[in-house]
């Protein structure tokens, strides 16, 4: 028997459709209902930590503290990988990811938000790509962001009472040490706006995962360029943390709340992204990418 539209709709609510990156400062996921751990093994190895699925605004999700519980892993040692595996493994199709940043413009002060829309790479030597190994595949990236739910997040963050900017630059730097000053005014003479150490590799793969993917920036500091902030520091930028926390959790629960059917190309990202004969794709490559791109292999 064919279900109704109501029924495919609560059917629709009732999946886990969305994830919640949380990062420095957000390791839990208040007002979550019916909540249990799943611990998800994927073929890139383990995640940051058990996901928490629960039920917000009427909608499942999964929040994956992106640091670990106690924040036990630096930038560089996250498995990005296993992280948008196992929410593609999940079925997940859109992710919402939190994180703290420094500001490099004036106006953008501590304690506002940016959701930006571009990502500048400043890393070194990460795992950013599901492929390689016998699969070659160029994913576009010109908009590494997904403008819906990028806007969803500035609708949200006007209801909440946040101040927010859109669009901007967010400038990935390696980590874990802070910027020099010579970088930090680099960077603001290149024109970008804040400066992280995590996002621009969620969202690389992301694409590749064929997921939504858009970030809140919690602007904690002025990093190390401004006059009145010689140096940034651990204590300022927790204090920062603290008190945007309750905020970032409102826009959270306000974006999941009014959240629209997905409209966006991102879940045919790979459509036209593989070059490889799939004739000469070894079956090693196949078994591991078969959450990621099973269905073009």
């Amino acid at each position: 028997m064919a279900m109704t539209a109501r029924q495919k709709s609560a059917k629709h609510r009732d999946s886990v459709r969305i994830g919640i990156i949380g990062g420095s400062g957000l390791y839990s996921m208040e007002g979550l209902a019916d909540t249990r751990e799943v611990h998800v093994k994927t073929p890139f190895g383990e995640p940051s930590d058990a996901f928490v699925i629960g039920r917000l605004e009427g909608h499942r999700v999964a929040f994956l503290a992106r640091h670990g519980r106690g924040h036990l892993l630096s930038p560089s040692e996250i498995n990005y990988r296993a992280n948008i595996c196992a929410m593609k493994m999940l079925g997940i199709e859109r992710i919402i990811s939190v994180s703290a940043v420094g500001s490099l413009r004036e106006e953008y002060a501590p304690l506002d938000f940016l959701i930006p829309d571009q990502f500048f790479d400043r890393t070194r030597g990460r795992a950013s790509t599901f492929f390689g190994g016998g699969v070659v595949a160029h994913v576009g990236f010109d908009r590494p962001t997904c403008a819906q739910l990028s806007g969803a997040l500035g609708d949200a963050c006007q209801r909440a009472g946040v101040t927010a900017h859109r669009g901007g630059t967010y400038v990935c730097m390696e980590g874990p040490q802070f910027s020099t000053l010579a970088e930090s005014h680099t960077y603001r003479q290149l024109r970008f706006d804040v400066i992280g150490m995590t996002n621009l590799t969620e969202a690389k793969l992301a694409r590749e995962a064929e997921l939504c993917y858009a970030t809140v920036a919690m602007i904690t500091d002025y990093d190390c360029w401004h006059p009145a902030h010689a140096s940034v520091t651990v204590s300022e930028i927790i204090a920062n943390l603290t008190r945007n926390a309750a905020n970032a959790q409102n826009v959270i629960r306000e974006t999941v709340k009014h959240m629209a059917a997905r409209e966006c190309k991102c879940g045919a990202a790979l459509a036209h992204a593989i070059l490889t004969d799939r004739k000469l794709i070894p079956a090693a490559a196949k078994k591991r990418l078969a959450p990621i791109a099973g269905k073009y292999l």
